[in-house]
């Protein structure tokens, strides 16, 4: 975008711990979140306080995961609540270098338990599903918890000041107990203590993408029906199912 500058990206680094074979991911994500909160104001969109804090995470830590992962992969998390009765989204592409995510909290089915669904789209081939059961509200967490039992590979979360956030994948061979031992204070010291290289850089922003012409099929089966849908109004709003963004529909758009 030429009219875009730095600064309306949140910077990840992926930086390999030599010696220990573990990398290290992390980012600051002000960018992200000062997107995310003009997106909710555009759309009149606001959510509980609580959610919100989980929402913003979730997209952290899938970003972070993006670059811990191959280029070509689309990645979608979904995290089913019982109480609060809620659906947390969040999707992203190390391609599009972009994140977009929502809230759903109207009509949700309750489940017998809390469970964590990620879903990896690679162009030409089915998508992967893993589904994981998750107990705290701590979005970190389930992550540990997804690395362990969806990745096969032990991953640690880490929050830092300023909204930077870090993860910690294992590579083959890696350092078990340093990585089980190492805590939120010594992440800064990493670079000083260990033999590190940056391997790569890549940039994201808060973007969904969604249009009008994309977010109308979803009406289709209503065509033959367009009096259940209206209920006698001129015009309805419709949600895009990634952003939540609000669309008005006429009659004669369907």
């Amino acid at each position: 975008m030429p009219n875009e500058s730095p600064e309306d990206y949140t910077t990840v680094e992926s930086i390999f711990v030599r010696r220990r074979n573990v990398l290290m991911i992390r980012s600051r994500f002000p960018p992200i979140y000062t997107d995310y909160y003009l997106h909710l104001m555009q759309h009149g969109l606001r959510y509980p306080s609580h959610l919100d804090e989980i929402l913003k995470e979730m997209m952290a830590m899938l970003t972070l995961h993006l670059v811990a992962r191959p280029w070509a992969e689309t990645i979608a998390w979904t995290a089913n609540m019982r109480a609060p009765r809620v659906n947390i989204f969040v999707t992203g592409s190390s391609t599009s270098e972009q994140i977009t995510g929502r809230c759903f909290t109207d009509n949700v089915r309750e489940p017998d338990r809390n469970l964590f669904y990620s879903q990896t789209t690679v162009p030409d081939r089915e998508p992967r599903l893993s589904t994981i059961e998750i107990d705290e509200m701590d979005p970190l967490l389930w992550i540990e918890e997804f690395y362990r039992n969806s990745e096969q590979r032990p991953g640690r979360a880490f929050r830092l000041p300023d909204e930077t956030f870090v993860l910690l994948a294992a590579q083959p061979d890696f350092d078990e107990q340093w990585l089980n031992e190492v805590c939120a204070a010594d992440i800064p010291r990493i670079e000083q203590r260990e033999e590190t290289k940056v391997l790569e850089t890549r940039r994201f922003r808060f973007h969904c993408g969604c249009t009008l012409s994309r977010v109308l099929p979803v009406l289709g089966a209503w065509r033959e029906q367009p009096e259940e849908l209206f209920q006698g109004e001129k015009m309805i709003t419709i949600q895009c199912p990634r952003c939540a963004a609000n669309y008005s529909v006429t009659r004669d758009m369907i």
